[in-house]
């Protein structure tokens, strides 16, 4: 079997889909997105074809290795997603061929289903309340939200008060029936962070997630020692080698790496094995389309410290397309009492609606995240 072609799809809202086709009419499907750079990762793709064209897909690891390695510069966030796109259809090649899932193909599922938690409150955190609400009407057993809004490096107490007495309220009205997350999404900076932490501990999070950003491991290390909260970090990390610091210096308790971003399924797989090491959990990060969700379902299968699942079914950024809609109906998500089904279909488990997708590409999107500055006119951390 050989590589003949690999076609790429931006479809609203924000993603990016990938197609590679062999010469055998076996195709698989990637999501090599990154949130606002769709149009960049589409060139990726353009130029990794190169490679690509005519190499046998059942070498996962050679061609993950050469496309790794290959120049002087590896790592990051636009040749990893790149990576990651491809590794995902090339696993749900093989699966299709072996007539498996590929989680059966990694040595088989450690569960039949996972937690799942969705998004509520939007960019800036309004109508907590109103939005945990909906989710416990459709089963959801967490959740998780943005913290605050814009905050610089010292900031007013006032802030901080009114965060708690969000949270605060939020958890009266849930009690102890919901669990939920606090994303502070590296807008809160070490002085404000600590004071945070402390002033919400006894809410009991499920986790915080990127308290601080993740290119400041020490200071998150610092935390995790300050705090009972168990600390995320791992969205805006892109490989193993990104991870070995977090590792090392106990940085957080919770790890929260991204398919589509950190080298497909080959390279989550081995992140999460190495996390469990450390008795580290997994909370793969996902709020992107349904490609990627199927390939973090399948890395979920398969690592046993794995424990929630991220995904987007209608969140906020999901306007002209949600993730059911780019899959035919035998294989649509469905949250059953706050857990996602395992798939069992040959290779990702999912079968796309090809025809929409296509239809879709002729509108595209230009997504591009907001602009946001604080009181004094700097740029404020969205």
């Amino acid at each position: 079997m050989k590589i003949t072609a690999l076609k790429t799809f931006l479809v609203p809202p924000r993603w990016l889909f990938l197609k590679i086709e062999t010469d055998e009419g076996i195709c698989g499907w990637g999501e090599p997105v990154l949130e606002g750079h769709a149009e960049t990762l589409a060139a990726k793709i353009s130029e990794y074809a190169d490679f690509l064209i005519g190499r046998d897909p059942g070498r996962i690891e050679d061609i993950w290795q050469s496309l790794y390695r290959n120049g002087c510069y590896r790592g990051g966030p636009v040749l990893m997603s790149a990576l990651s796109g491809i590794d995902m259809a090339l696993w749900d090649i093989k699966g299709k061929v072996a007539n498996m899932p590929v989680h059966a193909l990694l040595g088989g599922a450690v569960r039949d289903r996972v937690k799942s938690y969705c998004w509520i409150g939007g960019d800036r955190p309004t109508d907590l309340i109103g939005g945990a609400q909906k989710l416990r009407e459709k089963g959801y057993k967490a959740l998780k939200f943005n913290i605050c809004s814009e905050m610089q490096i010292i900031d007013s107490y006032r802030k901080i008060d009114q965060s708690v007495q969000m949270l605060s309220e939020l958890r009266a009205a849930i009690g102890n029936d919901m669990d939920f997350a606090c994303d502070f999404h590296g807008r809160v900076h070490m002085p404000m962070a600590r004071i945070l932490l402390r002033e919400i501990e006894h809410l009991h999070p499920m986790f915080v997630e990127d308290a601080v950003l993740s290119t400041q491991v020490d200071e998150m290390a610092d935390l995790s020692r300050a705090t009972t909260i168990p600390l995320a970090i791992g969205e805006r990390l892109h490989s193993r080698f990104d991870f070995r610091a977090v590792f090392e210096k106990r940085a957080a308790s919770v790890i929260n790496p991204d398919t589509a971003h950190v080298g497909g399924i080959s390279e989550m797989v081995r992140i999460g094995h190495w996390a469990e090491a450390y008795d580290i959990a997994l909370a793969p990060h996902c709020p992107l389309g349904p490609i990627a969700l199927a390939a973090c379902l399948q890395v979920d299968a398969i690592c046993h410290n794995a424990f929630i699942q991220e995904q987007s079914l209608g969140m906020h950024y999901n306007t002209g397309g949600d993730l059911n809609d780019y899959l035919l109906p035998s294989s649509r998500y469905q949250v059953i009492d706050g857990y996602l089904p395992i798939p069992q279909g040959p290779g990702l488990g999912i079968e796309v609606d090809e025809d929409h997708i296509i239809a879709q590409s002729t509108i595209g999107h230009r997504w591009r995240a907001p602009l946001w500055r604080h009181e004094d006119g700097s740029i404020a951390e969205w």
